[in-house]
């Protein structure tokens, strides 16, 4: 019986404070049900600005995206300019001649018995 009463309580207090979080949360409102024109513009009027905030935002959200690419890929193209630079390091190191000394300077044999 107790259990019952305290969770009528809570769900009572759950749908109570939902509508009240509800209230004054920017968005889109539906202007048709305003009867007089002063109140449906400004309905309207409403619409509009948090449209451009929205989109503002979205904006300068993506411009910093979009930024923080650009700087990665000039990363991207220093690290990969020096790692052509180490390749062609090593590929002209590679074609060099070795010395005369490397060559096979055992000496030769002779049949003493």
């Amino acid at each position: 019986m107790i259990g019952r009463a305290v969770a009528w309580t809570m769900v009572a207090a759950l749908l109570g404070s939902s509508t009240a979080l509800a209230q004054d949360v920017p968005g889109i409102e539906i202007c048709t049900a305003e009867k007089t024109m002063e109140r449906r513009t400004s309905c309207l009027q409403s619409n509009v600005n948090f449209l451009k905030t929205s989109i503002d935002k979205v904006r300068l959200e993506q411009q910093q995206k979009l930024d923080a690419a650009n700087r990665q890929i000039e990363a991207l193209k220093t690290t990969l300019a020096a790692m052509q630079k180490t390749v062609e390091q090593l590929q002209s190191a590679q074609k060099k001649p070795e010395p005369a000394a490397a060559k096979d300077t055992s000496p030769a044999k002779t049949d003493a018995k």
